[in-house]
């Protein structure tokens, strides 16, 4: 046997040997390993005693109409005495006595004791007393709420409503942008096809569901050629928002284009129109709006009431006196707002009625009329004066906010 052969047996050995060793210590580590993994999770005997606490029962049901609070909580035990006990509690929050019928009443309990009641009050907010306590204590809790800003936007080919359920939202998302835009655009008598919008939104979610829509933040209007932008400002001194364009100026004029938010006119201002009923011809001095009996009625500019009530053929109506010699009046009202009569001052956008038929008329509508200087003139085609644009201080401050507000339209963020 050469020298090299036996050379080279001895490192093959070696080799062996040292594989052998890692294998073998490497066995050892892991019985180590889970051994201490086993000692780790055995229960100590004071632990192995410790149960489990018992589960929290929810029970949920819901309010139907005529109930009072008493008999609805009866069937889970509770007594006259311990619903007097609650009603006390809430008082200072919120009255039990009018809860309105569809409302959810939770209950939770556990091991047979009743912890809390739960009362939804809206999306956001609910009513939650505590039982465990005596006497039970109560307070006006909110889910917690994921915040997302969204961008939005379509093209018009039937109506503002269809054009944002197309784009995946919900009907009140089209009147949130009538209301910002309602002082330059009539949404039915001025939209037409491949008008366009684009608007950043702030929609809110509870426990990963749609809860509703924040404000809209920055919105941009393409009608007729002519491109509408609406910023939203809330004023850092009084809380108070609004919108202008991106220059400050103001997306308001001194009235609204329409009373109504969403409309669809039947009768136009004329010195020589076929009455539906007398069947003569003769003026009709306003413009019919159709809407459904119930429609909210808005005051289109700040100002006082000089009448609210029955007028004859006019049927129920408000009449409203504004500055610059401006009166608006507002005919075959269902019913007025609460709190509406004369002397009462109203603000453009308020609800001042409720959209019906009364006195002389062939359906639901609302014939909307304007004074100037006490002459009837054309709602539709009367030029009125913008309001004031942003004031100067707040300006450099506004301009800021806009540039960032422009940058999200074109690249929105997601935020929480």
């Amino acid at each position: 046997m050469t020298v090299r052969r036996r050379i080279n047996r001895k490192k093959t050995l070696a080799l062996a040997l040292i594989l052998l060793a890692v294998s073998v210590l490497t066995v050892i580590l892991l019985l180590n390993r889970n051994a201490e993994r086993v000692e780790g999770t055995r229960e100590s005997p004071e632990e192995a005693r410790i149960p489990a606490p018992p589960p929290v029962e929810t029970e949920e049901f819901m309010i139907p109409a005529g109930k009072t609070i008493t008999e609805l909580l009866a069937p889970y035990g509770f007594t006259p005495s311990r619903v007097i006990e609650i009603r006390e509690a809430t008082r200072q929050v919120y009255d039990l006595a009018r809860i309105p019928a569809g409302q959810k009443i939770r209950l939770f309990r556990q091991a047979g004791e009743y912890l809390s009641l739960q009362l939804d009050l809206d999306p956001e907010r609910y009513l939650e007393v505590d039982l465990r306590l005596s006497p039970p204590s109560a307070a006006i809790k909110s889910h917690p709420v994921t915040r997302q800003l969204v961008l939005v936007e379509g093209l018009i080919k039937d109506s503002l409503i269809a054009a944002i359920n197309q784009a995946g939202e919900q009907d009140l998302l089209a009147l949130m942008m009538a209301e910002i835009f309602g002082w330059v655009i009539d949404f039915y008598v001025d939209l037409r096809p491949d008008d366009s919008f684009r608007l950043l939104v702030e929609k809110k979610y509870i426990n990963g569901q749609f809860s509703g829509y924040g404000p809209i933040l920055a919105a941009r209007f393409t009608n007729k050629n002519q491109t509408f932008e609406a910023y939203r400002y809330v004023f850092p001194d009084s809380g108070r928002a609004d919108y202008f364009e991106a220059s400050g100026g103001s997306l308001r004029k001194e009235f609204l284009k329409s009373p109504l938010r969403y409309a669809r006119i039947t009768s136009r201002f004329s010195s020589n129109r076929l009455h539906p009923i007398r069947k003569i011809y003769r003026p009709h001095y306003g413009i019919d709006y159709a809407a459904p009996v119930g429609t909210p009625v808005q005051a289109t500019a700040d100002g006082q009431v000089t009448f609210a009530g029955w007028n004859g053929a006019a049927g129920r109506m408000v009449k409203i006196r504004h500055k610059n010699a401006y009166e608006t009046m507002y005919l075959h009202l269902r019913s007025l707002a609460p709190g509406i009569k004369v002397g009462v001052r109203v603000e453009g956008g308020q609800v001042i009625g409720y959209v019906g038929s009364s006195g002389e008329s062939t359906g639901p509508h609302l014939d909307y009329r304007l004074l100037y200087h006490g002459r009837y003139v054309n709602p539709l085609s009367w030029k009125f004066q913008p309001a004031d644009p942003l004031p100067a201080r707040y300006l450099p401050d506004f301009e800021q906010k806009v540039k960032v507000l422009q940058l999200l339209l074109l690249f929105p963020l997601n935020y929480f």
